[in-house]
């Protein structure tokens, strides 16, 4: 990982991420996971996992287990299904929101609802602030218009911030498309913040950032936002509010 010259603030660059290609799965990962392992990139506060996936056309991960984690999707282009063994079943399509709080055991399978074209998603997972919670879903289909030149709280457990899914955490997760405008963020103190360009190119606090590309910040720190293009900025505590 290269550390810039900005304060509190580390850059990873979209190449320096663990790359894998398995043929129907093309994936990126920002943090330790599946057969990637660096004890020194476990996290980023209560921020565990951060996927950057390409699914080929009617390909997907079959059914599988989870427990103890907030796991949250947000599909770029394409189309993603999901079947779970508390019977949901959705598709998710650009802009959209998937989430799953694994909790006490729940098993789940996704795949690519297209048989003609990939699905580009990131998958995004966050340590809850207890283990043995009720597992839930929710489905959340945005337009571009609610995240066009502002931040859109996906999904949150601050009490502050309004948000459709309620995580079980003190942790927000935001989108945003900028075109036309500049944006800003304040990042409070004692909080870790993580900004991931989806594509475009966007100056964090003057340095550019391109596709594939994330910023580690620490709080306090007030960020600007400039460029155009699809971004996602997570603001979580650290691991020590978070049960591993």
């Amino acid at each position: 990982m290269n550390v810039q010259s900005l304060p509190n603030i580390a850059i990873q660059r979209s190449g320096e991420r663990s790359f894998f290609d398995m043929g129907w799965l093309q994936t990126y990962h920002s943090f330790s996971f599946a057969d990637y392992f660096d004890p020194a990139n476990l996290n980023w506060g209560a921020l565990r996992v951060f996927n950057d996936d390409v699914i080929a056309a009617g390909k997907g991960f079959p059914t599988h287990p989870h427990r103890d984690m907030e796991i949250l999707t947000y599909v770029l282009e394409g189309e993603l299904e999901h079947k779970d063994s508390m019977g949901n079943i959705g598709v998710i399509r650009p802009g959209g929101v998937q989430y799953l709080s694994a909790g006490t055991g729940i098993k789940h399978s996704e795949y690519n609802h297209s048989a003609e074209k990939p699905v580009h998603l990131v998958q995004m997972w966050v340590l809850p602030r207890a283990q043995g919670l009720e597992p839930r879903y929710g489905q959340i289909d945005y337009t571009l218009e609610d995240r066009l030149d502002r931040w859109l709280p996906i999904a949150s457990g601050e009490a502050d911030v309004t948000s459709q899914i309620a995580l079980w955490q003190d942790a927000t997760g935001y989108v945003a498309r900028l075109a036309e405008k500049n944006l800003s963020y304040t990042l409070r103190p004692n909080r870790y913040g993580y900004l991931f360009v989806a594509d475009g190119e966007i100056a964090l606090n003057g340095e550019k950032l391109g596709p594939g590309d994330a910023a580690r910040i620490l709080g306090p720190l007030e960020l600007e936002l400039a460029g155009r293009g699809e971004v996602v900025l997570w603001d979580v505590p650290p691991l020590g509010n978070a049960r591993a």
